[in-house]
């Protein structure tokens, strides 16, 4: 069973995939950008992403030092609706489930690749 991940899964913190100079993918909160993973794939990345902050926490824990609050946001500036074909949205989905990733964590992604390329 593919792992999900969620904003849950990373308290709330901000997070950017991208592909590094060396092919593979890097995670990171933007926040906190010591907080990092590498993977194979964006979703084996997220999976490490995950461990490497529940590894920070136990060290924060047994430093008796707060664990770091992602700041509040407004729900509205996190997120818009856009409407899709349904067979769009199937495959969508199904590429989502199968990268063990969120459907907003893919179409996100996917929206960050486009928009960077079209910068370049």
């Amino acid at each position: 069973m593919p792992m999900k991940n969620n904003h849950d899964d990373f308290d709330g913190f901000t997070i950017k995939i991208f592909l590094d100079e060396g092919g593979d993918y890097l995670a990171h909160f933007i926040e906190l950008p010591n907080v990092s993973a590498f993977g194979p794939t964006p979703a084996q990345a997220l999976i490490e992403l995950k461990t490497a902050w529940e590894l920070m926490k136990e060290c924060y824990q047994e430093d008796n030092v707060p664990i770091p609050k992602a700041s509040a946001r407004e729900l509205n500036d996190l997120e818009f609706n856009v409407p899709v074909d349904p067979q769009l949205y199937q495959r969508l989905s199904d590429e989502a489930a199968k990268a063990g990733m969120s459907l907003y964590a893919l179409v996100a992604q996917k929206l960050a690749e486009t928009t960077r390329l079209n910068t370049r």
